[in-house]
């Protein structure tokens, strides 16, 4: 077989693997990422099409929790298949930690005969599953990194859109201030000629003006 590292390799790089000698496989969080696109000998090969591992769509992941079942049912791995991978799962975990790997084997291979299981089913099936998770992996990723990219591209037209918004916001600012200073600065020409001809002249004419009204009780008047 080799050592474990090289036999993980040679499906795509979907197991999760430890050095030689350590007793457990890294756990999901310490481990490196495989390189889909890598062989065991490190040269690059196409990353097969996540869609290429499902033959119908596969279930969503609210808040990352994962429907195995339902994964591996869109993949194609029926429920005996799982059942039979489930079976092994558990022979292997009730067996005492300090068993010898050799005794284990021995023990679960015969008690899955015991129970008409053949080997290489499980095998078969449980390499079914490994690739389902693979591509379901896969799939998210491609989801994932779709939305972070139309995701920024909608933040960075938000971002365009509020610059455009501020800096009308500010000529506007300018443009009514430019209307106080040169409305003030027409009103004082004005003032100037009501001031020559008096205050009581233009006070009478304010008043029998239908169209001019007392500006004194104005409060929107400028000062």
């Amino acid at each position: 077989m080799g050592d474990k590292k090289g036999w993980g390799s040679t499906v795509l790089g979907w197991f999760i693997v430890h050095e030689p000698g350590s007793e457990a496989p890294e756990t999901p969080s310490d481990a490196a990422a495989p390189d889909p696109a890598g062989d065991a000998a490190g040269s690059k090969v196409p990353a097969p099409d996540p869609a290429t591992f499902f033959k119908n769509q596969p279930p969503p992941a609210p808040g990352g929790k994962v429907d195995f079942d339902a994964v591996f049912e869109a993949a194609g791995v029926d429920e005996e298949e799982r059942g039979r991978v489930q079976k092994a799962i558990g022979l292997i975990a009730s067996l005492p930690a300090e068993t010898p790997s050799a005794v284990k084997k021995q023990i679960v291979e015969a008690s899955l005969k015991a129970f008409g299981v053949q080997i290489d089913s499980i095998i078969e099936a449980g390499a079914a599953e490994i690739q389902a998770l693979e591509g379901y992996i896969r799939a998210g990723a491609a989801d994932t990194q779709k939305l972070l990219e139309e995701s920024e591209s909608r933040i960075q037209q938000f971002q365009e859109e509020i610059q455009r918004i501020r800096t009308v916001k500010e000529q506007r600012v300018l443009e009514q201030q430019g209307v106080v200073d040169a409305c003030n600065g027409r009103k004082l020409d004005v003032q100037r000629v009501l001031e020559f001809f008096g205050q009581e002249a233009v006070a009478s004419v304010v008043k029998a003006s239908p169209r001019l009204h007392d500006p004194s009780g104005d409060p929107s008047s400028s000062q």
